[in-house]
């Protein structure tokens, strides 16, 4: 194996792996104009796979991605410890005109959090008059529920959400990728290539 320091795959014990103030898990745009912009909206605690695999998708397919947080500092963790240090910004800070789609990720804690917190829950209520694109996964529902922005509307979440969902006037469908209108939600995490799918096709052919 190659032990030159100035080599990128250097194994030398003495020579870091990588720098402690690079981010490493921040997601690099390709080449080309930036498409339009999305919101993570998510806090500690999220789960890790829910927020990675999209927040990459979402890069790929040429989209600007910003982290909302309530308190917008650096680094957000996933359950899991998985830390983003980059592109994060506070809620109350981020106007909710400037996205394409607000995406929620799941998990246990961040929803918990979110659905308790006011200036989430006015950026929800506000984008969702913008008409554009929403999408929540697993437990990530639950913040569309205590936004009060899903009556009438299909909707999926993680199975044990459903009876919240109905409470805030959803209709609980239990199939991958349910879609009604700007909506687009997942039950798991095994729904994601289907929804992320729909999610960046409805993406590209918006106006």
């Amino acid at each position: 194996m190659p032990t030159n320091p100035a080599d990128p795959l250097v194994t030398d014990p003495n020579t870091p792996a990588t720098d402690p103030n690079e981010d490493n898990r921040a997601g690099v745009a390709l080449d080309g104009p930036a498409l339009g912009r999305v919101a993570i909206l998510t806090a500690e605690g999220f789960e890790d796979t829910e927020f990675f695999v999209p927040y990459y998708r979402f890069i790929e397919a040429h989209y600007t991605v910003d982290t909302l947080t309530p308190p917008g500092t650096s680094p957000v963790a996933g359950a899991k410890g998985i830390p983003l240090k980059r592109g994060i910004k506070r809620i109350a800070d981020a106007n909710p005109t400037d996205y394409d789609l607000v995406y929620i990720p799941g998990g246990h804690a961040a929803p918990a959090i979110l659905r308790e917190d006011k200036d989430a829950l006015d950026f929800l209520r506000t984008y969702a008059n913008t008409g554009r694109l929403i999408s929540s996964l697993c437990h990530g529902g639950r913040v569309l529920a205590a936004a009060d922005i899903i009556r009438g509307r299909r909707i999926t979440g993680w199975r044990y959400t459903a009876d919240e969902l109905r409470a805030a006037g959803g209709i609980y469908v239990d199939e991958a990728g349910v879609e009604d209108g700007p909506f687009i939600t997942g039950r798991q995490p095994s729904d994601m290539p289907r929804m992320l799918a729909r999610i960046v096709t409805r993406l590209k052919a918006a106006p």
